[in-house]
């Protein structure tokens, strides 16, 4: 795909913020990726519209990326389009009950502006490293709270740069699961319905859960969060941990010594390096345990060897 599209055609089409063989490396949270042919972050909604329309005209692929966590990037990178949403589509609103956030908005924001208002619902969400739009697809969840408990609608664009509102029920949620992993739709904001709170109880609760991450979780090296789902009635990392595999190191990446689910950069690690160590989790959590670990972080691109 490379050379096949140029910046002057692409602003031609309306779209002026892009960016040709950008590493992904730098915009995903493992600093783990290659390159994005195109990389377009959008300034507006109607600029999103022209991407959208713009891939489908030149017959390119296109996926979108918010604050790069929960997936994994492969070393080939990724062919087309990548849209990156972000601070560009992050405004946000408190009225009535309800916070209306930009797909772009951090959901940890989004969550600690609802908890500033007293609103309860979204203290969960304070936990969750990615965008609001990425928390919607994946029906991201911590604390024993999901989005699915939460959201009222969001409105999502088509591929043909049409924007549709689709309420709680049309995105058939189940566990780390929308409608959007299968129905290519990108989100552009949503409202999540609260209901008033004890502001002080709320904000003690948030403290405790971020000190609680900060002794259990591997934060001062890069990550995606957690890589596994937890299994029916079970966690993915008690069982990586069970089966001695706790601090297990291959390349330069290695399952965290802190928290067996978490999968750690120690420095210029590749997604090689990454998929190694789940794969061999995976094999080895079956054989011991006779339980298949489902990943939860998303796998995109391709190999190295693919381009």
């Amino acid at each position: 795909m490379r050379g096949v599209v140029t910046l002057e055609q692409l602003a031609e089409l309306g779209i002026r913020h892009a960016r040709l063989n950008e590493p992904l490396a730098r915009h995903t949270t493992w600093r783990i990726g290659g390159p994005a042919d195109v990389f377009v972050v959008p300034a507006s909604v109607a600029e999103l519209q022209c991407a959208l329309r713009a891939a489908a005209q030149l017959g390119l692929p296109w996926t979108v990326l918010g604050r790069g966590s929960n997936v994994l990037v492969l070393d080939g990178g990724i062919r087309g389009l990548v849209l990156h949403l972000t601070e560009a589509l992050a405004e946000v609103t408190v009225a009535d009950n309800c916070l209306v956030a930009q797909a772009g908005r951090s959901m940890v924001s989004a969550a600690h502006l609802a908890v500033r208002h007293h609103l309860a619902g979204l203290e969960f969400a304070t936990g969750i490293p990615g965008t609001v739009g990425g928390a919607v697809m994946m029906n991201a969840g911590a604390y024993g709270g999901e989005i699915k408990d939460v959201l009222l609608w969001a409105d999502v664009m088509d591929t043909a740069g049409h924007l549709h509102r689709w309420y709680n029920a049309d995105f058939r949620f189940a566990y780390r699961y929308s409608r959007l992993k299968d129905d290519p739709h990108v989100v552009v904001r949503a409202a999540f319905q609260l209901r008033p709170g004890d502001g002080a109880a709320m904000a003690e609760q948030v403290r405790t859960w971020a000190l609680r991450r900060s002794q259990t979780q591997p934060l001062s090296l890069p990550n995606c969060g957690s890589v596994f789902r937890n299994p029916p009635g079970t966690y993915a990392g008690r069982l990586i941990e069970a089966a001695g595999l706790k601090g297990l190191r291959y390349g330069n990446a290695q399952i965290s010594e802190k928290h067996a689910n978490f999968i750690v950069n120690l420095g210029g690690a590749r997604a090689e390096d990454v998929l190694w160590l789940m794969r061999h989790a995976q094999a080895t959590v079956r054989e011991r345990f006779g339980i298949q670990l489902e990943t939860e972080v998303r796998i995109l691109g391709e190999p190295a060897s693919g381009r």
